[in-house]
């Protein structure tokens, strides 16, 4: 239940909640897309940026093991703003590293910390959703949540790509990037000093009197609770599998788009590759989301499971003819990754669903939805590590054919995953 007192609530939530969701996906998408981008401009290999980018993004699946404790030490406005400032630090210490000889090894290792930071971040910014709105008002905000996350991913993604793409040409690519780095850098410290400001503060006396020991026991709890769940490993077996070739297409088609087309990559600019990732790509995945929606309200989640699974995974064909035909003009390219976008949207709110509908359901629900999306990450996460070093081995036209093979097991998990709970509970 939100708190209202007089204090906590002198704010309108639209005022941190747009700014605070907004810092949560920067470090994300820095991480996942940005930091590969620029990495490959500055002449790494992209089986070192796959492997790298992909393992520092632990942090996002390992936050549930940690975030009871946060609820002992401080409050949720200290994490909210520590993490802000620190990520700060860690982004203007990355851009002095990048002139730097050994300057992979060092931002990479910065890069560990601000993946850690930014899911500490999330833990704490999504402890001050749930507990300063009252349930009315966390429906009525969900959807700015989610806006302004995405927003995040148009501007780190997006306008910050294409800005480092015109620096490019005047500034060369280190200085490029360094200043965009200092920009990130910028953005979290003044993050920082604003929800200093405006963010709810917990009264004392509702602070947690829970000591670690009592923590962890809960949380060992909730582990095995979540492990002896009805069809569980049937439910954790579809939940890493359903990602299993986005896995290995996320983080190499930004980087086919960059590769020369001597290699067998798309030749594109830096500016191009923000401008279709950033607007047009961004705004397919929202409609694809949010279309979805209806389509699951209208059919139930049982019937549209496999359409689901085959908007997420057929569209991943355009990247094999896009390597295959190597198109010289930006159009196409674009068509491409509107169609990817938009059936990565539509579908990945299925999953979604899933875990809420089907494996969260119980005594410790809020837990077992964060434990279950942290697992499902690995189904990135893993393959993403490794999908440089097979398209360095293979090429790029056969490494899209072999993401084509990589959806298999997706459609064979989806026909035969369990349902334990009856759709018509969900109205109870």
């Amino acid at each position: 239940m939100g708190n209202n007192s007089s204090e906590t609530r002198s704010v309108k939530p639209i005022f941190w909640i747009s700014t605070l969701y907004f810092a949560m996906g920067i470090p994300f998408v820095t991480i996942n897309a940005v930091s590969g981008i620029m990495y490959k401009d500055m002449g790494i290999s992209d089986s070192r940026i796959t492997f790298w980018t992909a393992l520092i993004m632990f942090s996002w699946t390992l936050k549930p093991l940690w975030s009871p404790f946060l609820e002992i030490y401080k409050t949720k406005k200290f994490f909210v703003v520590a993490t802000q400032f620190a990520i700060g630090i860690l982004f203007a210490l990355i851009a002095l590293s990048l002139p730097m000889p050994d300057f992979f090894k060092y931002s990479i290792a910065l890069f560990a910390v601000v993946a850690f930071c930014g899911a500490t971040h999330d833990i704490a910014a999504d402890g001050t959703y749930i507990n300063f709105l009252t349930n009315k008002e966390q429906a009525k905000y969900i959807g700015w949540q989610g806006a302004f996350y995405n927003l995040a991913k148009i501007i780190s993604s997006g306008v910050l790509v294409y800005f480092a793409g015109v620096l490019e040409k005047t500034q060369g690519v280190t200085n490029a990037w360094m200043i965009i780095m200092g920009i990130y850098g910028l953005l979290f410290f003044a993050l920082a000093v604003y929800h200093y400001a405006i963010l709810p503060k917990e009264n004392k006396q509702e602070k947690s009197t829970k000591k670690a020991g009592n923590v962890r026991k809960e949380l060992l709890e909730v582990i095995i609770s979540f492990f002896k769940k009805k069809n569980i490993m049937w439910a954790v077996l579809f939940i890493i599998l359903y990602r299993f070739a986005e896995g290995f297409a996320i983080k190499i088609a930004p980087l086919f788009f960059k590769a020369p087309r001597t290699v067998g990559g798309l030749g594109l600019s830096t500016s191009d590759i923000g401008l279709i990732y950033g607007t047009y790509g961004s705004a397919a995945f929202i409609l694809g989301s949010v279309l979805a929606g209806y389509f699951i309200a209208a059919r139930g989640l049982k019937k549209s499971l496999i359409w689901l699974c085959s908007a997420f995974n057929i569209p991943f064909v355009v990247y094999a003819l896009l390597a295959y035909f190597q198109p010289a003009e930006l159009l196409p390219v674009g068509v491409a990754v509107v169609v990817e976008y938009f059936g990565y949207g539509f579908g990945f709110v299925g999953l979604m669903l899933y875990i809420m509908q089907q494996i969260a359901p119980g005594e410790h629900k809020t837990a077992h939805y964060a434990f279950a999306t942290g697992i499902m990450n690995l189904g990135v996460m893993i393959p993403g590590m490794f999908s440089g070093m097979i398209s360095d081995w293979v090429g790029y036209k056969i490494f899209f054919i072999w993401v084509l093979v990589a959806t298999i097991p997706a459609f064979i998990v989806t026909l035969l995953v369990p349902f334990s709970y009856p759709e018509k509970l969900k109205e109870q």
